[in-house]
């Protein structure tokens, strides 16, 4: 596993790449999948909080945090574009925050509601994608000049990326 600052030191255009489509919309925006109790995925939308020290959620009382707290593992999907079908993978696993400096610090930073009860989550990464599909999309409509997605993968284990398919 890597840290979101790792992986972005170690591919500098794959991080850059993906933060745009986590962030397309201002803040973070992306949908989380996590692993139930019986084992199945849950899926839940998430606003999650990209640092120079990391990849973080605030997270509310609910069945995603519950999931979180037993079971880490996680996949992070960012929204869909309007105008196109790229889209950035995440996986690897979630951990509580308990560096209070850190706590105190993002929560100022983002105005989090001291009466809420959050808690802070840190996304470790396994493994990042960035998927361009070009500007008619994953399924042209229209007719047009065929354009092959690209698919470029980052493997933690590796530190490095994986040869980019086409």
């Amino acid at each position: 596993m890597a840290s979101w600052s790792d992986f972005a030191a170690s591919e500098p255009t794959l991080a850059a790449g993906i933060q745009a489509l986590l962030q397309q919309y201002g803040p973070g925006l992306a949908y989380l999948a996590t692993v139930r109790p019986d084992g199945a995925p849950r899926l839940h939308p998430v606003s999650p909080v990209l640092t120079d020290q990391g990849l973080f959620c605030f997270i509310v009382p609910s069945p995603k945090r519950r999931d979180l707290e037993r079971d880490g593992r996680y996949a992070l999907h960012s929204f869909p574009p309007e105008e196109n079908d790229d889209e950035a993978i995440l996986t690897g696993r979630a951990t509580p925050v308990h560096d209070r400096r850190v706590i105190a610090r993002l929560a100022a930073d983002l105005h989090a509601s001291p009466e809420v009860e959050w808690r802070l989550f840190e996304l470790s990464i396994e493994s990042a994608t960035l998927r361009t599909h070009g500007p008619a999309g994953a399924l042209p409509l229209a007719v047009g000049p065929a354009v092959t997605p690209l698919t470029r993968t980052w493997r933690a284990e590796s530190a490095r990326p994986l040869a980019a398919v086409g």
